[in-house]
């Protein structure tokens, strides 16, 4: 049976969303200051990150699809629901503070990157911010429980994909070779999940218990 579309889409989602969540620490620079946050390099990996957490959503969704079961459909809303609360911080993050470091260098004013600080720790943005990664831990882990119980696909492939995002919050604290480490973590979770996901040859939806991966052998 040839394979079908839902799980090639489902697998480019994981693989492309993988592959950007390690390009985001890569080309970010490893500094705080203006002269990072004015870098093409600032722009550029903070983009890739915003368009992997739009894949990551993709992507569990696709898997509800692929496994029909509830819990799945409910880490894909709780995906969901943290992606767009992590989003709008990002994209300050991006465009926002490249404004604010390109005026500080050309003008000379070092005074004005203490807006950087006053957004990043503002008491709306800060707290949306960290509740958006905590709802995408949360969303990774029902999926990797939900493709454990389904019996279609192998059990532990879902388990880095959750590891990684409960640590998303953690890496910030470490030293930018951890930051880069743990992008690195997202790829392999989201390649492995495209693997498997690319194999499946069940019928996407509540059917898929039935026909497991193995089915394709007989």
């Amino acid at each position: 049976m040839a394979t079908r579309p839902a799980p090639l889409l489902t697998a480019a989602a994981f693989a492309v969303g993988g592959v950007l969540f390690f390009l985001y620490p890569a080309i970010r620079p490893s500094g705080d200051d203006a002269v990072a946050m004015a870098s093409t390099g600032w722009v550029a990996g903070h983009a890739a990150a915003m368009a992997g957490f739009v894949l990551l959503g993709l992507a569990v969704l696709g898997l509800h699809q692929l496994l029909g079961d509830r819990l799945s459909l409910r880490a894909a809303a709780m995906t969901w629901a943290g992606a767009g609360l992590t989003l709008p911080y990002y994209g300050a993050e991006d465009f926002g503070l490249n404004v604010i470091a390109q005026r500080s260098l050309r003008d000379g004013t070092p005074a004005l990157m203490e807006l950087a600080e006053q957004f990043r720790y503002g008491p709306v943005a800060m707290p949306m911010f960290a509740a958006g990664l905590l709802l995408l831990a949360a969303g990774t882990v029902m999926a990797a429980v939900a493709v454990w119980r389904s019996d279609v696909l192998p059990k532990w492939s879902g388990t880095a994909l959750a590891v990684a995002f409960v640590l998303f919050v953690p890496q910030f604290f470490g030293p930018y070779p951890l930051r880069v480490a743990h992008g690195a973590l997202v790829m392999v979770a989201g390649l492995w999940m495209a693997a498997v996901v690319a194999r499946f040859r069940g019928s996407p939806g509540p059917s898929a218990r039935v026909t497991p991966v193995r089915a394709a052998h007989r």
